[in-house]
């Protein structure tokens, strides 16, 4: 509970009951990306009085601030994370929508070495990767 006031004080936001709960299901959660939907329902579990207006106002704060990212996946609605502050890329399975963090030191080497190839240097960038799981018993090659 202390490390969330901490967090909100650092980032000048007023320590406020939805914040603090909406951190701490994000917090819970980990690793995770919800929707605002998602945080929503989570706080109707734990019989919660935040309404859903004050969710996406706490998430657009918390964006603002930089203590979640937003994310615009093709196909869905937006889905917030922690912002940990290490980079990391994203597969979405096209089938269930599920999220998949993973950090690739190979690709991240391609991408720098392509853009200096054309004379740049790579600011930011964001790798989303669409993907359906293998069949099982396919075989290529």
């Amino acid at each position: 509970m202390e490390q969330e006031t901490q967090e909100l004080r650092r980032v000048g936001l007023k320590v406020t009951h939805p914040r603090m709960r909406i951190l701490q299901i994000f917090d819970e959660e980990e690793g995770n990306h919800l929707t605002a939907e998602d945080v929503y329902k989570k706080l109707l579990a734990h019989q919660e009085d935040i309404g859903l207006a004050t969710v996406y106002r706490v998430l657009t704060q918390f964006e603002a601030a930089g203590i979640v990212v937003k994310h615009n996946f093709e196909g869905g609605q937006a889905v917030y994370e922690l912002d940990r502050g290490k980079h990391h890329d994203h597969m979405i399975d096209v089938d269930s929508g599920k999220v998949i963090e993973f950090v690739s030191e190979e690709i991240e080497r391609l991408q720098r070495e392509v853009a200096a190839r054309h004379g740049y240097v790579i600011e930011d960038h964001s790798l989303v990767l669409y993907v359906r799981p293998k069949s099982r018993g396919t075989r290529k090659g």
